[in-house]
């Protein structure tokens, strides 16, 4: 049975981790959020969030978006590929509703599942 947690060893947790990404990231992205991607050599996928007060200016918004983030990339987890993803969240994202953006985001981890498997 697998298990669905969002332990420590699934997040990026240092800029060194963040800054790999930053190197050489394979990118998809929609109007308001964007995903970079780079395979790691670790087996399992981990995440990193970029979401400035500029672009959500109340620590519940902000709260808000990671916790759909973090969810959906919880139940994804067994699919997507042995990546590290950096998630930045652009201004306008509050306009979206909690179900739109659980479905955006579904279309983005897709969408880097099928570019891991082009190359």
């Amino acid at each position: 049975m697998k298990e669905y947690l969002f332990t420590k060893k699934l997040r990026l947790l240092t800029s060194a981790h963040f800054n790999f990404v930053f190197q050489r990231p394979q990118r998809v992205s929609v109007t308001y959020i964007t995903i970079l991607g780079r395979l790691n050599k670790l087996g399992h996928p981990r995440i990193g969030f970029s979401l400035s007060k500029k672009n959500l200016k109340h620590s519940h918004e902000r709260n808000r978006v990671k916790r759909l983030i973090r969810e959906s990339f919880r139940q994804n987890q067994h699919q997507l590929p042995g990546m590290d993803f950096v998630v930045i969240v652009r201004r306008g994202i509050m306009s979206l509703d909690n179900p739109s953006l659980v479905i955006i985001l579904e279309k983005l981890w897709r969408r880097h599942c099928l570019l891991v498997h082009r190359f």
